[in-house]
């Protein structure tokens, strides 16, 4: 009977055992479902209001295109440990899994993300081209973030950096020189080597290739946010890149050489991309990098149409669902401007009329929407295409439109100067202001390859990919 009771007593122990197992198990999935990591979850910076969103186990390291916040998780963020961690970051900067960067470092525990710092847009990327913002609490990660974009400084200062020991630098650029995500890496790498901090930056595809390279040289007066480094206007290098030639070549860098020479960088290279990727070969979704900059096809029509558009009238499609791809000029009518586009025969592109409607904005209701008659870019031929030359094709059409004088002779200073803040190139500026439509582009185009070539064989030295 006493051996009876205690089988039964064994049997019911282990029932109990098996069901608490089961529980166990149970509420382990429904975390894992809810995507929750510790005792709150965390949100990705892109969408403020919306839960966690789980990240699938990475696959083996040789499949397919990991970027550098999925190198630095594959290495258990060891270029963090037991540092406190500050993250330069946009919401175009998330993991091959569409996570968030900040989301991936703040998840692990073992991270001291401390600081935030965001440059053109801010951290959410909502604030509009060329507008300053402050300092500020962020409501979702609640971290402080120091604004890059002020009307005092695009440079972190000595007290922005003092609580951290290492900056993450993790944002997308568009292989575009003007671009000024491009200009905030620089000033946080000075200033990080001026204070003595270590900067870590993880690496991201050009989306436009490691192998196109033209446009504009840049002279050295004229360097400044919008043009930070001396390359060519479509540079085919990555971040990661850049910075690494930035610190090995004296100059780049507006810093004394023994502090460049001290300064701490560490790239974190991408695994799996090569040279001749452009974005639509990654297998990677755009996120938007900018308000008008929300697809591939904006990112190529940038250096297209952007230089071609500072002065003498064109529109290059923003406010249209078209950004960079919608040409118009109020001179000539939409059936001129293609015949001439077209009669140009410019290599690797295609001109096609399109009417699109534009709603009125949404603070003006009692508006009615417009139609906008414009001549749709088409890239017919990737590797026909170059970059910048219908830039030049754009100037001298507009020249030639000019009912009265030439534009850019005419231009004001403030005009001239934003002009040369984006083209950098003094030889071009008193070609346009001398010749207008007489502009010889075969000339000048020729001369901007030969410079652009000559950049990258240099630069290919500091290149992490082939």
């Amino acid at each position: 009977m006493r051996a009876h009771k205690l089988r039964t007593m064994r049997l019911q122990s282990s029932v109990t055992r098996a069901f608490a197992l089961q529980l166990t198990l149970l509420a382990a999935l429904l975390l894992a479902a809810c995507g929750t990591t510790g005792s709150r979850p965390v949100r990705r910076p892109a969408k403020p209001a919306a839960p966690a969103e789980t990240q699938p186990t990475p696959p083996p390291a040789d499949e397919g295109l990991m970027l550098g916040i999925d190198v630095l998780e594959r290495q258990d963020f060891a270029a963090l440990r037991g540092k406190r961690v500050g993250l330069l970051t946009h919401p175009a900067a998330v993991n091959r899994f569409g996570t968030s960067t900040l989301e991936v470092i703040q998840r692990d525990k073992r991270n001291k993300l401390v600081a935030l710092y965001a440059g053109e847009h801010g951290i959410y990327g909502t604030v509009p081209a060329g507008e300053k913002f402050e300092d500020h609490v962020d409501p979702a990660s609640g971290l402080k973030v120091f604004s890059l974009y002020t009307g005092r400084s695009r440079k972190p200062t000595a007290a922005q950096l003092a609580g951290i020991d290492v900056l993450v630098i993790d944002l997308q650029d568009i292989g575009t020189r003007s671009y000024t995500f491009v200009g905030s890496m620089r000033l946080a790498v000075e200033a990080c080597f001026e204070s003595g901090k270590e900067v870590v930056l993880l690496d991201r595809p050009n989306p436009l290739g490691g192998l196109k390279v033209s446009g504009p040289p840049l002279d050295a007066q004229w360097i400044n946010f919008l043009a930070p480094i001396q390359m060519p206007y479509v540079h085919g290098l990555t971040m990661g890149e850049i910075a690494r030639m930035a610190q090995s070549e004296p100059g780049m860098l507006q810093v004394p050489d023994d502090v460049r020479r001290r300064g701490k960088l560490t790239v974190i290279a991408m695994r799996g991309w090569k040279r001749s990727m452009r974005w639509t070969d990654t297998g990677l979704a755009w996120v938007p990098t900018s308000p008008n900059v929300g697809t591939f096809e904006a990112v190529a029509g940038y250096p297209m149409t952007g230089l071609g558009s500072q002065i003498g009238g064109f529109r290059h499609g923003i406010g249209t669902p078209l950004p960079f791809r919608l040409l118009t000029h109020p001179a000539i009518p939409q059936a001129q401007l293609l015949a001439e586009l077209n009669g140009r025969k410019i290599p690797g592109l295609r001109f096609s009329p399109r009417d699109v409607t534009v709603p009125a904005p949404p603070k003006a209701k009692d508006q009615a929407p417009r139609l906008v008659q414009g001549v749709y870019v088409e890239i017919l031929d990737w590797a026909a295409w170059r970059p910048t030359e219908l830039g030049l094709h754009m100037m001298q059409i507009a020249a030639a439109a000019s009912p009265k004088k030439n534009p850019f002779a005419a231009a004001t200073t403030d005009e001239a100067d934003l002009f040369n803040k984006h083209f950098g190139s003094n030889t071009l500026w008193a070609a346009l202001r001398r010749d207008g439509a007489r502009l010889d582009v075969k000339g000048i185009f020729a001369d901007w390859e030969r410079q652009a070539q000559a950049f990258q064989k240099r630069s290919s030295k500091y290149w992490l990919y082939r």
